[in-house]
């Protein structure tokens, strides 16, 4: 896979990333999730698997990794896969995400995996945390599922140490998620272009479900920032384990291609040009998922895709809905 600049910033990536929140800990929303893990879910299990799938998405020629405090010990797993590979370790474009605290201990069935905190405490804490797992390797720090309710965005102490970090030579972003993902954005764009933030880049959901986010994404890469798509199969949604939409199988079938990789490919598409992650958790779905890189959609396949897109709050409600296993 080519390398891209990633905005106007200093980092270069492939268009195609890895996420790590399905490989990190024991459970996750996506559909079907239970069935692609080992028998084994022991942190020695799931490290395995973690190593085994970051293994194949360096061979497919992934070379962005995105991780965060909260996906369980995603960042552990990715340090001790970079030590394994100090030849490739250069050649990964690393990010990550404080906000977030795992709180499920390993565990499946409980009410609470993980929770939101958006102050100066925490993000203290969980950079110092993220520097013990990832060291030097920490390209991209992001607020996780930043939204406009929890005041990061006005919080002067959060933003200050931000800039500190954006001084010391990491780029600097927001993960956003739920219905005002463009509000977030735009916000974030604001405060940025008046100086009082030093965001650089933005994550967001965009399927072909979820599409409400797509101008503010626009402006985001207008200004340029870097863009990256999370959930781009909407968490299993579009894929063969979800209630497939007939027209997205016919174009998957005009394509010769699986349903996951013209759900990406149609991100890919998009003319914010963003880096998508996949969020596989077994070689087979990652290769599916790659395929998508080299799949280009035409004009007449992308406009019947567009009418799968949902209210915003009608996809967050069903979102909300899905079960962790």
């Amino acid at each position: 896979m080519e390398r891209h600049p990633f905005g106007s910033t200093s980092l270069s990536t492939t268009r195609l990333g890895l996420g790590l929140a399905a490989l990190g800990r024991p459970a996750y929303i996506d559909l079907g999730h239970a069935d692609d893990l080992p028998d084994d879910r022991s942190v020695d299990g799931l490290r395995r698997r973690a190593h085994d799938v970051l293994d194949h998405a360096w061979d497919l020629g992934i070379r962005y990794v995105d991780a965060a405090r909260s996906y369980g010990l995603a960042e552990d797993f990715l340090a001790g896969w970079l030590a394994d590979h100090p030849d490739r370790a250069e050649a990964i474009t690393v990010g990550s995400k404080w906000g977030y605290t795992y709180t499920a201990d390993w565990q499946v069935d409980v009410d609470v995996h993980e929770v939101k905190d958006h102050s100066l405490a925490t993000l203290v804490r969980q950079l110092a945390e993220t520097r013990v797992e990832l060291g030097d390797h920490l390209d991209l720090y992001q607020v996780h599922s930043a939204t406009l309710d929890t005041g990061v965005l006005d919080d002067d102490e959060v933003l200050a140490a931000l800039w500190d970090l954006h001084a010391a030579g990491v780029v600097v972003g927001l993960s956003v998620s739920g219905p005002g993902q463009a509000a977030t954005i735009e916000r974030a764009l604001t405060i940025t272009s008046r100086g009082r933030a030093p965001f650089r880049s933005v994550q967001a959901t965009w399927n072909l479900l979820e599409t409400s986010a797509a101008p503010a994404l626009q402006a985001a890469a207008d200004a340029g920032w870097g863009v990256i798509v999370k959930e781009a199969v909407a968490n299993g949604r579009l894929t063969p384990r979800g209630a497939v939409p007939p027209v997205l199988e016919e174009v998957a079938a005009t394509y010769d291609a699986t349903v996951d990789a013209v759900a990406l490919a149609a991100v890919l598409a998009q003319p914010f040009r963003p880096l998508v992650l996949s969020g596989a958790s077994t070689r087979a779905h990652l290769g599916d998922n790659a395929a998508a890189v080299v799949l280009d959609l035409g004009d007449d396949a992308l406009e019947q895709l567009t009418g799968l897109s949902e209210p915003a709050e009608q996809y967050w409600s069903t979102r909300g809905d899905l079960a962790w296993t």
